[in-house]
């Protein structure tokens, strides 16, 4: 077994929150984890972009090469094309489908959504409004991760388990809200 993920978005959206619970459902199987994250602008608004390598054998480095990732899990459109050149062959891009419009000339939305469209494996649909519909508006990026649950290869209750043990200092509100974000977005990829 072995999965190449990458992980990216804006600050604040809670890609390293999807990075920690896809590790903790890793460690928990025995799998072998590297990590290497990247942190554009240390606050809200910057380009954040995590390398995460699952495997059942050890891994050499914590970087993913190019034409390599076999998931690339994104909160931005527009943050999912930069990271296309890593995405392999047979590769799966889950995107959020709202833009975080952050700089000046952000590119025209239709045209992300084209080149998103010429993607072989590509999952688009907007999660902040699953997330607002169903009272867990604070969890879109775990329906996110719940949509992209089958193409990571790891069991779905491995991944209730791993939220339950990274939000329970949170309170059960917390870890609830976001068992019921897992959920919504592995039923919305059915």
């Amino acid at each position: 077994m072995k999965t190449d993920i990458i992980l990216c978005g804006v600050g604040g959206q809670g890609i390293l929150s999807i990075a920690t619970i896809i590790g903790e459902a890793a460690m928990n199987e025995n799998l072998y984890i590297k990590q290497a994250e990247v942190h554009g602008m240390s606050q809200r608004g910057g380009d954040v972009q995590s390398n995460l390598r699952i495997s059942s054998s050890p891994i050499a480095s914590d970087l993913i090469a190019r034409g390599q990732a076999d998931v690339i899990i994104s909160m931005e459109p527009m943050e999912a094309l930069r990271y296309l050149p890593f995405l392999s062959e047979e590769g799966w891009i889950i995107t959020a489908s709202n833009p975080f419009v952050n700089i000046p000339n952000y590119p025209d939305i239709q045209r992300i959504m084209d080149d998103l469209k010429k993607v072989k494996n590509v999952v688009v649909f907007d999660i902040d409004k699953l997330a607002k519909d169903n009272g867990v508006p604070r969890s879109a990026n775990v329906i996110l991760l719940g949509a992209a649950q089958r193409a990571l290869g790891i069991e779905y209750e491995k991944l209730e388990n791993a939220i339950r043990r990274v939000f329970a200092r949170k309170g059960d509100a917390v870890v609830e809200a976001n068992i019921k974000a897992l959920a919504i977005g592995k039923e919305a990829q059915s």
